[in-house]
C-alpha cells in the first residue's frame, strides 16, 4: 500500500476525506464550541472566557508546544526521500536559508508540484485535525511545530513529509 493511501486511511478513520472537505468538519471542533486560535495571519478565532485570555487550566499558555488539541497544517508527502529533499531545497532557496517563514501560498505551490498525496490538489492543506488522529511520527512533529514554522523532511510509516504549521488551538 502506498504511504499516502495509509495516510488517507487515518483520515477516513475520522470519517473525513479530502474530497468532502476535511476542514469543514474539523474546524468547528468535536464539541461545536469556541476555541482560542493562533494562525499565521495573527488573527484570532472565537474566544472562550474573558477577553484576552490565553491561559488554560493549570496556568499553561494555550500556544505552548505540546498543549494544543488541534493543529492546522499543510504538508508535502513523498514516497522517495530524494523527491522530498528536492521540495525542501526549493523551500530553502526561497525562504528558509534566509531565516524567513515560508508563506502558505508559496508552500502550497511547492506541495502541488512535489507532493504525492491527494492533498496536493489543495496545496497540501490538511485543515484542522485533532490530537490522536494522525500516525505517530507525523502527529508528534505536527503538534510540536511552532505556528509559521516549516519542518525539515522526516520519515513516517507513510513516506517522507515536510509540514508547515498554520495554526494551533484548544
Amino acid at each position: 500500500m502506498h504511504g499516502c493511501d495509509e495516510f488517507l486511511l487515518s483520515l477516513n478513520a475520522m470519517g473525513k476525506s479530502f474530497d468532502d472537505g476535511i476542514r469543514s468538519g474539523v474546524v468547528r471542533g468535536a464539541s461545536g464550541g469556541s476555541h482560542n486560535l493562533e494562525t499565521l495571519d495573527g488573527g484570532k478565532g472565537d474566544r472562550s472566557g474573558a477577553e484576552g485570555e490565553n491561559k488554560r487550566k493549570g496556568g499553561k499558555s494555550a500556544d505552548e508546544l505540546g498543549t494544543c488539541t488541534y493543529v492546522k497544517a499543510r504538508h508535502i508527502l513523498c514516497e522517495k526521500q530524494g523527491r522530498v529533499n528536492e521540495a525542501y531545497k526549493k523551500l530553502q532557496e526561497g525562504w528558509l536559508s534566509n531565516g524567513d517563514k515560508v508563506p502558505p501560498a508559496e508552500f502550497a505551490k511547492i506541495a502541488a508540484d512535489y507532493s504525492e498525496c491527494p492533498s496536493a490538489k489543495k496545496g497540501g492543506d490538511l485543515g484542522w485535525f485533532p490530537r490522536g488522529k494522525m500516525a505517530g511520527p507525523f502527529q508528534e512533529v505536527a503538534f510540536s511545530t511552532l505556528v509559521g514554522a516549516t519542518t525539515a523532511p522526516f520519515k513516517s510509516t507513510h513516506g517522507y513529509h515536510i509540514i508547515l504549521c498554520e495554526g494551533r488551538k484548544n
